[in-house]
């Protein structure tokens, strides 16, 4: 069982639990999933040791830092959480390879992920996500252009896209 080490850290749309294990971030979560919860989940493969600044959590919390300033389009900070599916691996991979300001519809990401129709999964991959932020999920949307469910809230995902928007223009 390998060390989980964990911050919570401070951002303009509320805190956001970072978590890392051998050196890769595996979780990314809003406060409204309840910090707790998402520790004892963790907790089922990692020895969750207590709130430790581990040189992977000082990067990933940088790099936050720079993309809510605007600075950071993407993020390089070695990801960890491998995906179980090879539609969940080709959803991350078509969201991390996605422009800042960029939007797409879950039917886009479906068929830019190589699965077509499968639309749903597409939007339950995104819906289960654990590094929302650093895998950018917020950039898709309904058909309808409507944000949809997000796991940090409607205001979060707008957020997000307005200033992605800002800072592509």
């Amino acid at each position: 069982m390998s060390a989980l080490h964990y911050c919570i850290h401070k951002t303009p749309i509320g805190e956001l639990l970072v978590a890392e294990s051998d050196g890769a971030l595996v979780r990314v979560a809003f406060s409204r999933e309840n910090f707790d919860v998402v520790l004892s989940d963790l907790s089922d493969a990692h020895a969750i040791e207590a709130e430790v600044a581990s040189v992977a959590l000082h990067v990933a919390a940088r790099q936050l830092d720079e993309y809510f300033r605007g600075e950071r389009a993407s993020f390089d900070v070695p990801l960890g959480a491998d995906p179980e599916t090879p539609l969940k691996r080709a959803v991350r991979e078509t969201l991390l390879s996605s422009e800042p300001g960029e939007v797409m519809t879950y039917k886009e990401l479906a068929e830019a992920s190589g699965f077509p129709s499968a639309i749903r999964a597409a939007a339950s991959a995104c819906a289960s996500n654990p590094l929302p932020i650093v895998v950018p999920c917020h950039r898709v949307v309904r058909s309808d252009g409507s944000p949809g469910q997000y796991l940090g809230g409607a205001g979060a995902k707008r957020f997000l896209l307005d200033l992605e928007a800002q800072a592509s223009a």
